[in-house]
This record gives C-alpha cells, sequence and structure tokens, in this order.
C-alpha cells in the first residue's frame, strides 16, 4: 500500500467509522470521543456506506455502466 488509492481511502474510512459507532464514548489520550446516539447512527450509516463503496458495489466504472445500457437497449 504504497499509494492511497480512492479504495483504500473509503476502507480506511469505513472502517475508523464502525469503530466509532461501535465504541461511542472513549477517551484515548488526549482525544475525546462522544458521538452521542444521533452521532453514533449516523457513524453506522457512513461507515457501511463507505464499505459497500469500497467494495465496489456502488463504485461502477464507465465500461459496466456501457454493457449495461447496451444490454437494457436490446
Amino acid at each position: 500500500m504504497t499509494d492511497l488509492t480512492p479504495n483504500s481511502t473509503f476502507l480506511i474510512a469505513g472502517i475508523i467509522f464502525i469503530m466509532i459507532a461501535v465504541i461511542g464514548q472513549s477517551k484515548l489520550g488526549f482525544i475525546e470521543i462522544n458521538p452521542g446516539s444521533f452521532g453514533r447512527l449516523l457513524a453506522l450509516f457512513m461507515g457501511i456506506s463507505s464499505l459497500l463503496y469500497a467494495l465496489g458495489l456502488l463504485n461502477f466504472s464507465g465500461g459496466t455502466l456501457d454493457l449495461l445500457r447496451t444490454y437494457l437497449t436490446e
């Protein structure tokens, strides 16, 4: 992982958001995380959507969309 691709960025962000949603209120040295119930729910939603985007379920390339368009028109 010498370069930071968009997929790895979304994967890391998804893992961090899921950790915030699961752990909730915590204090790590000088960093204090206190999201509240709405913040935990929002972090869970953002984490799941980031992981899905990183896995490619929401990341369609131009070639895939062209193949889908030609299949549907025929």
